[in-house]
């Protein structure tokens, strides 16, 4: 779902400004209207209330910016709004781990305590921020658009992140537990209204997704893409779903009937609302994107008529619905429809009820609490998965007197909060995290890199001349009104370096600055302009840089060539900003890497070094329009870390010092180069606003780690089946016949595990009533510590069937020496297999459960979890 902040503008509706802060007038009835009636049940007060309603008051309640009624007594209503792993876009929030971090923990009882707590925050936020109860702004609303239950089907996908990985019944268990704590468990009221997304078969590219046709086979739709969102809808009773950008089969995802009726309504007998992808109307009609219907009347009618109830997107979809209405493309009735289901779940949500009875207990403080903020630690904590840990370096011992902290995330903000995120007040960075659990003398820091080029630095005032001949330093500065930068400058002036404030000069849009470079070096050189706009840099007639097609997010585009040292070059710089920001900065790298330099000289002097690599969501993203090396609109060209880090890891792993590598990001990496020579790995995706103090803690041994990756880590993209293609064939640990750097389910311990007295009951499942698991495990380490259960089932004779597949797990605790019996219960569905067609059935023969602390089989060389192993069969029906 797109996220463009500037949109706010275009959805802005003329006539509302003037109602929008208007008190509303009392309703001068002699009795109070039937959708007054709190005795009521909510869907007979919103049938009440749209009946009351214009036509054109109707029309314009149909898109997510819906202005006031006031003849009615309603307001203002923002419906979109996120809460990805928190509330985001409104100020302060406590910040959670990313979904693919929380999915890690693969504890659904933690995760509803999450969402839960997100849910208080939302409500605590809506107060805050309105100051009128029920009226809302963008982001300050109750309809959460939330989870993002797609399959992680292909590491490439930028937004995999979001997810909670790529198997759909680990998917499943998480997206219910979260949507149940977003709703709340009140008897009448619902804290928020949960939107699962994106419905369906949605999983990049994203460069691609307005136009996307996909073709899953039968299969594929039931066995994969489908099972996380019938979940959300018939177990989770979610209020709200999403319809995704592509096309399934030839038809928009948000105008076809076969996903929106016959599956959603007939099949899984849902009764909420549909709200489109913003701007997904838009693309049914366009002839860029889909061009399934030739108008915009027209397109908009197959979307309401296929079973869409709200549209996200601009308000010039307005008039566009009123023209459906009035050619006759969609009845009076069906937006009728439309209405009531949109106002029963504002009803639901206590907007037209006093607000002493709505969630009184909530107040406008109950946000980034400190309770909530040992929560979010809590969640880091348990996300964390320990791939590696050669000679049990880890814990690090008191011998290791001195640490050297390098790489690009180790004191980095963006590698904290991921994507979709709210911020948080008190950020701990790993340095942060570092310097508090070991002492700010143990601990030197040096970042080494960034995350996609040599460390930079602010480009000194003796490298910049106004004029050729380098009489005088600095840089001519010209500043426009317009991005365009047509016509002569409104201003011009010098500056001296090029740490350029434009902080009191704010006025004005654009910069172009000029002069000469001279090159203290002969090599190759990079450069960026740090600004909150887009930019472009010229050296000489070379165009190094091009970063002019930026959205909201800052880039961090740069650009490489090669001078020679004492020459000057003619440069040019054309930066545009959207708001006030402030500083802007040129900086470049050298080609004597000093940042480089400066980290191996610490690595030198110190006992252990820990490398911070990864990535952030600048580089992997939704529809990231900047393509820098390795990334391309937000996806991933490649597995492997950017170029920059590799060279300064191999140089890192090359010397005789223990390395830890720390990896933040929100997908796969294919650490091949570290795989062997590292002393440790751990995986710790985007931690969220405690994450720094989470990875400190799982250092220096304060508890075990028992994280279980979500997804597969492979060994290369060429392992894979090309991007686009959306069959499964070859894809996930459930059909990958390859060998993976690190499997789905797989994660190390402080401790171990034993499993023993593995038992299945009947031995003879005949398809009725539920099969009964249980398994023994002892925590036969030296510390307490987590073990996460798993239970795969592979059925080898049937054809292709998953080569295993998980229908169980559980997170448990164990005390050093503890046993505990654990108990699973698997039923029809679980033992059943899809056959060609997408029909499900329990199939007769045999069948093999796994039960252990990772799938059966591994690669050579990694660390064989512990399990028991239990045939039975199934006779079928």
């Amino acid at each position: 779902m797109k996220r463009y902040f500037d949109y706010v503008c275009a959805l802005a509706i003329p006539f509302v400004l003037f109602y929008t802060y208007s008190p509303l007038p009392v309703i001068a009835d002699e009795a109070p209207p039937p959708y007054k009636d709190t005795q009521l049940d909510f869907k007979a007060r919103a049938q009440d209330l749209v009946a009351r309603m214009t036509s054109e008051e109707k029309i314009s309640q149909l898109v997510n910016d819906a202005p006031a009624i006031p003849r009615l007594g309603v307001r203002e209503y923002n419906w979109w709004n996120e809460g990805l792993h928190g509330v985001a876009g409104a100020g302060y929030a406590t910040v959670f781990p990313q979904a693919i971090g929380m999915a890690a923990t693969w504890n659904v009882p933690l995760m509803k305590e999450v969402a839960d707590v997100i849910s208080i925050e939302f409500r605590a936020k809506h107060l805050a921020e309105q100051h009128r109860f029920g009226g809302s702004d963008w982001f300050a609303g109750l309809t959460v658009w939330s989870p993002n239950i797609n399959i992680f089907r292909d590491p490439r996908w930028g937004r995999g992140q979001e997810t909670y990985g790529e198997d759909p019944f680990l998917t499943s268990r998480l997206g219910v537990a979260f949507i149940q704590g977003l709703q709340g468990d009140d008897a009448r009221y619902l804290r928020t209204v949960a939107t699962p997304k994106h419905f369906a078969v949605h999983s990049g590219p994203e460069a691609n997704r307005h136009k996307e046709d996909v073709h899953p086979s039968a299969r594929d739709l039931e066995e994969t893409y489908l099972p996380a969102f019938k979940a959300a809808i018939k177990e989770g009773a979610a209020t709200s779903i999403m319809c995704a950008y592509n096309a399934v089969d030839g038809v928009p995802a948000c105008a076809s009937e076969d996903l929106l009726q016959n599956t959603l309504r007939e099949q899984w007998q849902f009764d909420g609302y549909v709200v489109s992808d913003c701007e997904a109307v838009a693309d049914i009609y366009k002839p860029e994107h889909h061009n399934y219907k030739p108008s915009p009347a027209e397109g908009i009618a197959a979307a309401f008529n296929a079973g869409m109830d709200l549209v996200c997107g601009s308000a010039d979809e307005i008039p566009h619905i009123a023209e459906a209405l009035n050619k006759g493309l969609v009845t009076q009735a069906r937006l009728d429809q439309a209405l009531v289901r949109l106002f029963s779940a504002r009803f639901r949500l206590g907007q037209f009820d006093p607000r002493a009875d709505v969630f009184p207990s909530i107040t406008a403080k109950d946000y980034d609490t400190e309770e909530n903020r040992a929560l979010s630690l809590r969640m880091a904590e348990e996300s964390l998965v320990l791939l590696k840990n050669t000679g049990n370096i880890l814990p690090l011992s008191s011998k290791a007197k001195k640490i050297a902290l390098i790489g690009p995330n180790a004191d980095s903000y963006d590698a904290l909060v991921g994507n979709y995120n709210g911020s948080p007040s008190e950020p701990i960075t790993v340095l942060d995290g570092m310097t508090a659990q070991f002492g700010a003398q143990a601990v030197a820091y040096e970042p080494g890199t960034t995350l996609l080029s040599p460390v930079q630095y602010p480009i000194p005032e003796s490298a910049l001349c106004l004029d050729a001949r380098c009489k005088k330093h600095g840089l001519h500065a010209e500043i426009f009104d317009s991005k365009a930068m047509a016509g002569a400058p409104t201003t011009k002036a010098e500056h001296k370096n090029a740490e350029l404030q434009w902080h009191g000069e704010m006025k004005t849009t654009a910069v172009r600055w000029q002069g000469f470079l001279q090159a203290p070096e002969t090599g190759t050189y990079t450069f960026r302009y740090e600004a909150n706009g887009g930019y472009r840099v010229w050296i000489g007639e070379t165009l190094v840089v091009d970063a002019w097609g930026v959205d909201w997010r800052p880039s961090l585009a740069s650009g490489a060539i090669d001078l020679k040292k004492g020459k000057r070059y003619a440069l040019k710089v054309e930066s545009f900003q959207r708001e006030e920001q402030g500083d802007e900065r040129l900086v470049w790298s050298l080609p004597s890497d000093p940042g480089a330099e400066k980290a191996l000289s610490a690595a030198k002097k110190a006992d252990v070094v820990v490398f911070v690599a990864g990535l952030t969501a600048q580089v992997e993203g939704e529809e990231i329009p900047v393509d820098v090396s390795g990334f391309s609109g937000g996806d991933r060209t490649h597995l492997k870390l950017p170029e920059p880090q590799v060279k300064l890891l191999d140089r890192l792993l090359a010397l005789p010092k223990p390395v830890v590598v720390v990896l933040m990001n929100g997908s796969a990496v294919s650490l091949n180069n570290a795989d062997d020579r590292a002393a440790a790995i751990i995986e710790a995706w985007y931690p969220g606003g405690s994450g720094g103090e989470a990875i400190a803690n799982v250092l220096a041994g304060e508890f075990s780690p028992a994280g279980r990756l979500p997804i597969t880590f492979y060994h290369s993209v060429d392992d894979l089946p090309p991007f686009s293609d959306y069959s499964m064939a070859n894809r996930t640990y459930r059909f990958f016949n390859g060998e993976a750097l690190y499997p789905f389910g797989y994660g190390l311990s402080y401790t171990r595990f034993a499993y023993s007295k593995a038992d299945v009951s009947p031995a003879v499942y005949r398809g009725e009533g539920t099969l009964q698991v249980s398994v023994q495990v002892e925590n036969v380490g030296a510390r307490d510590g987590d073990e996460v259960v798993q239970l795969y089932l592979s059925r080898p004779d049937i054809k292709d069937s998953p080569i295993s597949a998980l229908v169980g797990f559980k997170r448990i605790h164990l005390k050093k020496g503890e046993k505990k019996t654990v108990n699973f219960e698997l039923d029809r569905v679980a033992l059943s297999s899809v056959d060609a067609e997408g029909a499900r059935s329990v199939l007769p023969g045999a069948a093999t459960l796994w039960i252990g602390g990772g799938q059966q089989k591994v690669r050579e060389g990694l660390v064989q979890p512990a399990g028991a192993a239990v045939a039975f069969s199934l006779s079928g029906r």
